[in-house]
């Protein structure tokens, strides 16, 4: 509905607005969009999950032999 004193809609209607035009119609909301928009909706804290790796293995090589092993 689009609040006014003045009604110069045809009988059983009302000024309603659609995307900021004032038309004649049957409101489908009984609040107006600036009503809605006056309180606005309470603000959710967001949590940021921590992700941790596994430690890399370490490279045991020590040097003159072969191959290497993982720790």
């Amino acid at each position: 509905a689009y609040p006014t004193s003045v009604n110069y809609c045809p009988a059983g209607l009302q000024p309603v607005t659609i995307a900021g035009v004032i038309c004649c119609g049957v409101p489908n909301q009984s609040v107006t969009y600036q009503q809605v928009m006056a309180h606005p909706a309470p603000v959710r804290k967001q949590v940021k999950k921590r992700h941790y790796r596994a430690p890399a293995p370490k490279a045991n090589c020590p040097i003159g032999t072969k191959g290497c092993t993982f720790d």
